[in-house]
């Protein structure tokens, strides 16, 4: 019989996170007591998934985060946040933000960071506009513009990389908004632990992927191809800049600034009544 203590891990297929936990998913860093039963999926599935306690350990948006911290708790490692990162809005070119208009915006995912904000940038610039807001896997979200079915496209991840080649314009930047607004980074996505595990176990977890991110700078190309295998946008270029981007410092250790960042934009986000307050404490263990 084994002792190992057996753990769910769920990650999103995209590049910054295959990078993040390749050599954990490859058994390249390990605790030896400890398994890991690995699942991948669209950021906003985690988000529903996690919403039902589905996994012990899983990427999350920092906005679903925010109305799941009864349950789950932040690691300070694995994180999303920096600067320039931001999600964009996208159109066709000459598209205009009209008060008269009904817009049609495609977001990826109610519960997303990104459509999280987009609503307080829109609150701000545009508080007489309700527009119809459609959730949609973040690769559809382009093709829905192109096509007219909407009008504005709300990108993400590889997204903001290929916009241009597609033929859409950006609208606003809304990490450049937010920066702006509050002279922090964006916080977009981060790892959560149930509360369950407790802070001894969550500390090993958070190491163990401080482990992994080094293992993965230290030998970049040793995920080059589980990373290829699950990107939606197979260009080498693409995944590269995606992955400098979204992988920095505070993926490492958040630090005092993104705890910064995290706390503010939860506290704007209660305040603008989209988000739950919460008493418990915002991580698993100190740091």
């Amino acid at each position: 019989m084994s002792d190992k203590k057996n753990l769910s891990l769920a990650f999103s297929s995209c590049p910054n996170d295959t990078y993040i936990f390749h050599a954990i998913a490859a058994k390249r860093v390990n605790e030896p007591d400890l398994d890991f039963e690995i699942t991948l999926g669209d950021v906003e599935t985690l988000n529903q998934a996690a919403a039902k306690n589905s996994f012990d350990i899983t990427k999350l948006s920092f906005a679903a985060l925010g109305n799941l911290r009864e349950d789950y708790a932040l690691l300070r490692t694995g994180a999303a946040l920096g600067r320039g990162c931001g999600p964009l809005v996208v159109a066709k070119p000459e598209t205009e933000i009209l008060a008269n208009k009904r817009l049609r915006v495609a977001v990826p995912g109610f519960s997303t960071t990104a459509c999280l904000l987009f609503r307080f940038f829109l609150k701000e610039r545009y508080p007489g506009i309700d527009p119809e807001i459609k959730a949609m896997p973040f690769e559809t979200i382009m093709p829905s513009v192109l096509k007219g079915e909407s009008d504005l496209g709300v990108i993400i991840h590889e997204g903001r990389f290929v916009y241009q080649t597609m033929g859409l314009s950006c609208i606003t930047d809304l990490g450049a908004w937010w920066e702006e607004q509050t002279g922090l980074p964006i916080p977009l996505g981060c790892i959560a632990v149930k509360r369950g595990l407790g802070a001894k176990l969550a500390a090993r977890v958070e190491d163990l992927i401080k482990r992994s991110i080094d293992h993965a700078k230290q030998d970049p190309d040793a995920g080059r191809e589980y990373i290829k295998g699950h990107a939606q946008e197979l260009d080498d270029r693409v995944i590269r800049e995606h992955i400098n981007l979204y992988v920095n410092d505070f993926s490492s250790h958040m630090g005092q600034e993104g705890e910064a960042a995290i706390r503010t934009f939860f506290q704007k986000a209660e305040q603008a009544g989209l988000m739950k307050p919460c008493d418990q404490p915002l991580f698993a263990c100190q740091g």
